[in-house]
């Protein structure tokens, strides 16, 4: 995938379809005198819906269509008959998707598994014909229920990438060294600060054919949580990782020191983070000997750790051992319970123009009467349509 093409942040208009309304038609044939009312209802309008696709990996596809709008019912006829359905309208997106309200920054809905469908916005219900309202001291109601308007709304997506593992490490650690070494990956390598600019997957092959997928993520600085560097934009795809990898250089002067400036920048961004499975890998360990080795492991972290170094494969296998032991833990798997703050719009990337919203164009129904004197009150009719 280009660089130029990884799209994590899009903000789109969408729209429902409005409900079709009923009508107020009256049956006329030869030789049946006084027919009566016979309109049908309405067609209800078109849904938005998102769908979890896993053959997307960015929002790229909708960074260029900005509008969704679904189609409106259509209006009832004679004979009862119903008007047709407004045309559903399905957003395919890559799993690992949430939603958030443009205008308040409230937490919509999160799309986390292949084929998951979720509900954004309902169409209008169709308006009940007059052949509805027929009663004893009523035989011949001129009037019919006009459809429910349509659901509206802008959005933000934002995508946070789903992995098992997910590398977390300042600038120039070595996590995009690691990523190509156990996997496919052919990430962006280069001996200068921020050469990730954009995070990476890979497919970790294990023993007994089996796998996991590794997520490099750009480098971390101190005061990342604030804005500082690239953190920021990219700390939110660490909360889909089920484990964390922390990479810390055995040459800094202390290892301890450096991987408590890391964990202390996720924990500022989301506290929950501080619940997740944690490793230490000190990489470039081919720089140290035994004895240098020994003396640095008595004051490391209280969490697992393992000596590496990517360029001579030193620890590598030791490495996919932990991980898979950490991985397959039993009630390891905490992803689905994140729990996702709402979105902070003063924070939210420059590029994320605003965009006019498409007018509203009537439908062009052919109705023989109806009462227009005022809007319908959906609330207090008694025969309205039930979802």
């Amino acid at each position: 995938m280009a660089e130029s093409n990884f799209v994590d942040y899009v903000k789109i208009y969408c729209r429902s379809g409005k409900g079709g309304r009923g009508s107020t038609h009256f049956r006329r044939e030869k030789y049946i005198p006084k027919g009566g009312p016979d309109g049908g209802n309405g067609g209800r309008g078109g849904n938005i819906y998102l769908r979890g696709n896993s053959n997307y990996w960015t929002l790229l596809h909708l960074k260029f269509e900005r509008h969704i709008l679904a189609t409106s019912g259509g209006g009832g006829s004679g004979g009862r008959s119903t008007g047709k359905d407004g045309m559903d309208k399905y957003i395919d997106v890559p799993c690992g998707t949430v939603v958030f309200d443009a205008e308040t920054g409230a937490f919509i809905c999160d799309v986390t598994k292949d084929g998951q469908v979720v509900t954004m916005l309902k169409g209008g219900r169709g308006g009940l014909g007059n052949s509805n309202f027929k009663t004893s001291t009523n035989q011949a109601p001129r009037f019919a229920q006009p459809g429910e308007p349509f659901q509206e709304r802008k959005v933000i997506m934002q995508l946070k990438l789903l992995a098992d593992v997910g590398l977390v490490g300042f600038p120039n650690a070595g996590k995009s060294t690691l990523l190509s070494v156990v996997s496919a990956a052919k990430p962006k390598i280069a001996n200068y600060p921020f050469t990730t600019l954009e995070p990476n997957l890979g497919i970790v092959a294990y023993r007994d054919n089996r796998s996991f997928v590794m997520a490099d993520i750009p480098g971390i600085i101190e005061g990342a949580s604030d804005g500082k560097g690239l953190g920021l934009r990219f700390l939110r795809h660490i909360e889909r990782n089920s484990l964390l990898l922390f990479m810390v250089q055995g040459d800094v002067d202390d290892i301890k020191k450096e991987y408590e400036i890391l964990l202390n920048e996720l924990v500022k961004y989301n506290p929950e983070l501080l619940t997740k499975t944690r490793v230490l890998a000190i990489t470039k360990s081919d720089m140290l000997d035994e004895e240098l080795i020994e003396a640095l492991s008595e004051d490391l972290p209280d969490v697992p750790y393992v000596f590496i170094s990517s360029i001579t494969n030193f620890g590598i296998l030791e490495l996919k051992d932990l991980l898979w032991k950490e991985l397959t833990r039993e009630t390891f798997h905490e992803v689905e319970k994140i729990v996702h703050k709402d979105l902070d719009l003063d924070e939210l990337p420059t590029d994320l123009e605003d965009f006019e919203i498409p007018v509203v164009e009537e439908e062009d129904y052919e109705f023989e009467e109806y009462d227009e004197s005022a809007e319908y009150d959906w609330t207090a009719d008694e025969n309205a349509p039930k979802d």
